[in-house]
């Protein structure tokens, strides 16, 4: 008999080439129930001979699974989110599994209604990046649902959960520029009701303090992670009139809008002054200097997460690997150069 095609081959074809009951076949290939070695050989062999191979989607369906993965985002737009969901869609690459999106924009009370409609669609599994949803409801979920938390630390669920050091890589980049010899470093937070801009920001104070340098108010603005906020925090400290040699941007994306304030204020990076974002955005390494940073893995975070949610779907341990941040030196820091004669400082004024 000649091989028929993948698609087109069934259950009963195997049936009929082996001499037994649709329903033996089931057996045999779902390793269900015993069956007389004899006519599992000549399954076997039946699959064998057809090139059959067994549609595991609908294997999975019939098991109570949709093959989905659910991911809960804060905004749909952002470069840095959209990474992150490329690193799990390459983790899911080799699998039946798909990502289901949903995005909050930002608007917080939308994020449980859509949370509520992920269980709803019955997904496999739920990864969370940065949400804001009450802790007991997510630690309700996760008792029906295996679950992933990026960027937040669940009580109770720490294995699950997978954080990289936002203060840590903020406590970097601000050590690097005082080691470069700037002592008046301005800030401009990312968001402070959430964790990664909160941790950002507490990174920025302690290098200052473990350097001895008390953090002046004056230098610091809060953003948004957008990059007109970067152009508004440059133009608050221009308003305050404060000094500073070096800024360092909760985000790449604010540090490309407070470059623009500063081109617009006649000031060159890193001639008049420096700036150091954070995140590795993509486009980072092409600006105008080219923006030193601090590196996340977001690809590799995403297969990280991808692959505990289907080890948690096989009631395997998580096996979340520990990631940390990285300072990618470019061209956009310069030397302050300090001596008896001369004290070269830098000033928006």
């Amino acid at each position: 008999m000649s091989k028929k095609r993948r698609n087109s081959t069934t259950i009963f074809d195997i049936a009929n080439e082996a001499g037994v009951s649709a329903s033996t076949v089931s057996r045999v290939l779902n390793n269900s129930m015993p069956v007389d070695p004899a006519k599992r050989a000549a399954v076997l062999k039946a699959v064998q001979n057809l090139n059959f191979k067994p549609n595991l989607v609908a294997q999975e369906l019939g098991r109570g699974r949709t093959m989905t993965i659910g991911i809960l985002i804060p905004q749909s737009a952002s470069i840095f989110y959209n990474t992150i969901i490329n690193g799990i869609e390459q983790g899911l690459e080799l699998t039946p599994y798909r990502s289901l999106v949903a995005s909050s924009n930002y608007r917080l009370e939308e994020e449980r209604k859509l949370l509520d409609l992920l269980v709803a669609r019955r997904v496999d599994a739920i990864v969370t990046l940065w949400n804001q949803v009450d802790e007991t409801y997510l630690l309700e979920i996760a008792k029906e649902i295996p679950l992933i938390s990026i960027g937040r630390k669940l009580s109770g669920l720490e294995k699950q959960c997978l954080v990289v050091s936002n203060f840590q890589g903020a406590y970097q980049a601000t050590r690097y520029l005082i080691e470069r010899g700037h002592t008046r470093i301005a800030h401009i937070t990312g968001a402070l009701n959430v964790p990664d801009g909160m941790q950002r920001f507490e990174g920025y104070k302690q290098a200052l303090r473990d350097a001895g340098l008390e953090p002046d108010p004056q230098l610091i603005v809060e953003g948004d992670f957008e990059e007109q906020s970067g152009l508004f925090g440059v133009g608050v400290l221009f308003t305050r009139g404060v000094r500073f040699t070096a800024l360092f941007a909760g985000n790449d994306m604010m540090a490309m809008g407070a470059r623009l304030g500063f081109y617009r204020h006649g000031m060159r990076v890193p001639d008049d002054i420096s700036i150091v974002g954070y995140d590795d955005q993509p486009g980072s390494a092409y600006t105008i200097p080219p923006l030193t940073t601090v590196r996340q893995p977001l690809t590799e975070i995403g297969i990280a997460a991808a692959q505990a949610a289907l080890n948690l779907i096989e009631n395997q341990e998580p096996n979340l690997p520990v990631l940390n941040t990285e300072l990618l030196i470019r061209e956009s820091v310069a030397t302050v150069v300090r001596n008896d004669f001369n004290y070269k400082v830098y000033s928006p004024s």
